[in-house]
């Protein structure tokens, strides 16, 4: 499978995810959204910007309970929360949205 981003084809996982963690662009977020019937706002945008910054220093995508502790402490109670993250991301705030910023699949994610 691939998805196609600024005239380069990338390759990706059946479920979605970039092959090469390496090739991502936000491009790439913007294309995966699209496939979902999802577009990007600047509230998507600061979680994917987020989980890029969590992976890059922890060198793992965080699951859901991670990420929505983290993302409270960070943007505050107000965008730290279940609710809040799976209106964003309705597939799943740690799939999806670890989907859209180039990560891997979390660990403990079905």
């Amino acid at each position: 499978m691939s998805i196609e981003v600024n005239g380069k084809t990338l390759e990706t996982d059946e479920e979605g995810y970039l092959a090469d963690l390496n090739q991502w662009e936000p491009g790439c977020a913007d294309v995966m959204a699209a496939i979902d019937d999802t577009v990007l706002n600047e509230n998507h945008w600061e979680v994917i910007n987020f989980l890029r910054e969590y992976y890059e220093e922890y060198q793992i995508a965080p699951a859901v309970r991670v990420l929505t502790k983290a993302i409270g402490k960070k943007l505050g109670k107000d965008k730290g929360n279940s609710k809040y993250l799976y209106e964003l991301f309705p597939y799943g705030p740690g799939k999806q949205a670890c989907k859209y910023a180039g990560l891997p699949k979390p660990t403990g994610c079905v």
